[in-house]
């Protein structure tokens, strides 16, 4: 396959099998399997490696040595910093009770959503089958085992709720009333009903 108005860099290994929308641009030893699909504009840093037949959608960062397992699904302006890692094993062996060494078709992937415009922190792992709603930020070197609602802003072994994020990506201040929070850099207005945030549409 040809790749039209993309960037890579010869010590990269990428796929003639991945789809890679223009615009995006793979950078030095990084690795993009076969069936990944990558949307326009995206960036694969440095020795990142990307799992056969991921998801990614357009404007999305993967830096550098991070590691997006399959089948990942990223939605659009998706932030993976570095050395990240998305698992996709629940129960990983080398090998079976009888000692035998496992094969692909011995276990089954599963893997993590993430939802548009959320990001991960360097360091941090997300342990698959979880979900990262959308604009929520997954604090640096945080363990995420369970779901994460959107704008959420999680943290610590394993992550919790610490507080919430506004799209442009910043905490959310205390508003004038109960579950109204503001975001100090757009003045955006948000309401928290039952542990989940909604932005209020003005």
């Amino acid at each position: 396959m040809s790749f039209t108005d993309v960037r890579i860099v010869d010590s990269a290994d990428v796929s003639p099998e991945a789809v890679i929308g223009a615009g995006s641009s793979i950078w030095h030893l990084a690795q993009v399997r076969e069936g990944a699909q990558l949307g326009v504009n995206c960036i694969v840093g440095r020795g990142a490696y990307v799992g056969t037949g991921v998801v990614m959608g357009d404007n999305c960062k993967v830096q550098n040595y991070a590691l997006v397992y399959e089948p990942a699904k990223l939605a659009d302006g998706v932030f993976i910093g570095p050395a990240v890692v998305l698992t996709n094993d629940t129960y990983p062996r080398a090998i079976n009770a009888d000692g035998s060494l496992k094969s692909a078709h011995d276990w089954e992937p599963v893997g993590v959503t993430i939802e548009r415009g959320a990001s991960i922190g360097a360091r941090a792992t997300c342990v698959a089958p979880v979900t990262i709603g959308a604009w929520a930020t997954v604090a640096a070197g945080a363990v995420v085992v369970k779901d994460v609602p959107a704008y959420a802003l999680v943290a610590g072994v394993p992550a919790r709720r610490i507080g919430w994020v506004g799209e442009a990506g910043v905490p959310l201040t205390a508003g004038g009333s109960e579950g109204v929070w503001v975001c100090p850099v757009s003045g955006a207005l948000y309401s928290e009903i039952d542990g989940s945030l909604t932005k209020e549409i003005v």
